[in-house]
């Protein structure tokens, strides 16, 4: 077959190459810089050449370099996006990408689809992974899609034309109040006690608990400071950093028994201190028994056994800022309060996690309006 004469720059050409038996749709993309596609036939040649002018002409055709979706991630997030980032944030990316990677790290950038992606999707979501960790997945990738766009690796970011499935959250099942004073009676004298009826009592997440120094508590004041959240990442050992938001350096009241139990721990600790050896001077409220950070493991080992041996629902630690959450919404304190003890930076958030709650509270509304009319009602059979 004859080949078809090229056509000018700044213009799309379609010709046939003997040599590889293909229809070539090529695009002129810069000065001496052409972008080629190749196909078994000229109608395939020449509708992709209409579709790469139009492309070009809205600024979305991929003129990078070709590369695969695998190799991309890894680049991406060890040489752009990590320095953004947590070293906690960075590896569970690293653990995310990897499921990307196993399933479609093969693909070429310019030809991942949204059929890939979201077939990607459904599959891992019947082989049992939690609609949460999809959706995870999906964020990770859209920002990585979303640099690929810009760099010119991809003509357009695929997970917008993705839905993620919609994430069926764990059923939460916080302590009543009577489970949680039963709680309370339960761990009295046990090493943990402190640290679980603080959980209990301000919401303090399991990070912030253990990063708590003994310099952050106001005796006078009756009062702590959040300011700092520890975690142990394999690989890296613990690591220690700020809230995430503002919002998370917070302060929180004491009532006065916690503060009378803090005191006393912290006696105790200093007795402790004198008789250990190699003891590591954290400053920290809640240390080991040398003083380091308490692994959360362990601690967390302890605390399933506590509820065991008291008979509670085996609920997750996290459950207990759930706990402190849910009695003091069902005593009447004001949700905006509430957000600020947790340390939430938007009170939507708190709204969508205890808005369950809520529609229990409403007798409360009903009562009041009832009375109200109920007055009106009396004044108008009042005589004149």
């Amino acid at each position: 077959m004859a080949n078809d004469k090229r056509r000018g720059h700044n213009e799309g050409s379609v010709y046939y190459v003997e040599s590889r038996e293909r229809w070539v749709a090529e695009v002129t993309i810069a000065t001496g810089k052409r972008k080629k596609f190749y196909f078994k036939t000229k109608q395939e040649a020449i509708k992709k050449k209409n579709e790469a002018l139009r492309e070009l002409e809205m600024g979305i055709l991929a003129t990078g370099t070709r590369r695969r979706l695998g190799e991309y991630l890894e680049d991406w997030l060890e040489n752009v996006h990590k320095g953004r980032l947590r070293v906690g944030t960075y590896v569970n990316y690293k653990k995310l990408i990897k499921y990307v990677i196993a399933d479609l790290g093969d693909i070429w950038l310019q030809k991942l689809t949204p059929q890939h992606v979201q077939t990607f999707y459904s599959k891992k979501l019947n082989e049992g992974l939690s609609s949460k960790l999809i959706n995870n997945i999906h964020g990770v990738l859209h920002v990585a899609l979303e640099n690929a766009v810009r760099w010119g690796l991809a003509p357009k970011n695929v997970c917008d034309l993705v839905t993620p499935p919609r994430i069926v959250s764990r059923e939460v099942v916080p302590l009543s109040v009577e489970q949680a004073r039963w709680f309370v009676d339960r761990v009295k004298k046990h090493r943990l006690e402190v640290l679980l009826v603080t959980a209990v009592v301000t919401g303090m997440r399991r990070g912030e608990l253990l990063a708590l120094r003994w310099p952050d508590i106001d005796f006078e004041r009756s009062r702590l400071l959040v300011l700092h959240s520890v975690d142990f990442i394999a690989g890296h050992g613990y690591v220690e950093g700020q809230p995430k938001t503002v919002a998370g350096r917070r302060v929180i009241s004491l009532p006065s028994f916690l503060v009378d139990m803090l005191k006393q721990h912290r006696t105790l600790q200093q007795d402790a201190r004198k008789s250990a050896k190699d003891w590591q001077d954290r400053d920290l409220v809640f240390p080991n028994l040398k003083g380091g950070y308490l692994h959360p493991a362990h601690m967390g080992e302890k605390f399933r056994k506590i509820l065991a041996e008291a008979g509670l629902p085996p609920i997750h630690f996290h459950d207990l800022r759930h706990s402190a959450a849910s009695i003091l919404l069902c005593m009447g304190v004001n949700i905006k309060v509430i957000q600020e003890l947790l340390g939430h930076s938007d009170i939507s958030i708190t709204l969508r996690t205890y808005s369950h709650l809520l529609p229990s509270m409403q007798q409360e509304v009903i009562e009041t309006w009832n009375e109200v009319f109920r007055e009106d009602d009396q004044e108008d059979e009042k005589p004149g």
